[in-house]
């Protein structure tokens, strides 16, 4: 049962909407009395998980900025924030970034920023990707790569991944890229 419960919670760390923890609930519920200690368990990662669904409050977090002070995500509060997991060596992520920047340079002037968070290892790396694709919003990073603990903590498995948070930090999207991206924006901010 401890099995079938932890391949509940891997999926529904992957899914990462209201129905996959409803039912995830459910569940555990069901399990409860044949092992009440992995269903406690279990219980608490999904109550964990409430936070990252569509219409969730994102969690705060600080990491360092490439110049060596530190940033929070609550410093953007009053803004459509879009958190953007990405990386360097990743070249979907380095495809994607002109996209980005445009639709950065078309709405930051109505209150959309980006918080990019970097899963490199290495810092000159980072950096010079910055430079490179012109990405002029907020940078953070602990340099851990996929050990990075906000991509941890928000059930990050791939690159790019995005999170599109409403001006009082609540999750409006997940992985929204391209088209699905500029649609969203166009509707929020046009």
């Amino acid at each position: 049962h401890k099995l079938a419960l932890s391949g509940v919670v891997a999926t529904l760390k992957q899914k990462n909407n209201g129905n996959f923890v409803y039912f995830g609930e459910l569940f555990v519920d069901a399990f409860k009395d044949s092992d009440p200690s992995a269903a406690a368990s279990m219980k608490a990662q999904i109550e964990q998980m409430k936070s990252f669904v569509v219409g969730g409050q994102a969690p705060d977090f600080t990491q360092k900025t490439p110049d060596g002070g530190e940033m929070s995500l609550s410093e953007l509060r009053g803004k459509v924030v879009l958190v953007d997991f990405w990386a360097s060596w990743c070249g979907p992520c380095r495809r994607e970034n002109p996209n980005v920047v445009r639709m950065y340079n078309k709405y930051k002037d109505k209150g959309f920023d980006i918080l990019g968070v970097s899963l490199d290892k290495t810092q000159d790396r980072w950096l010079q990707a910055i430079e490179q694709d012109g990405l002029e919003w907020h940078h953070v990073s602990d340099l851990k790569g996929w050990g990075n603990e906000v991509a941890q903590a928000y059930g990050v498995r791939s690159i790019p991944h995005t999170i599109l948070l409403d001006q009082e930090g609540r999750i409006i999207a997940r992985n929204l890229r391209g088209q699905a991206l500029e649609e969203k924006l166009e509707e929020l901010f046009d």
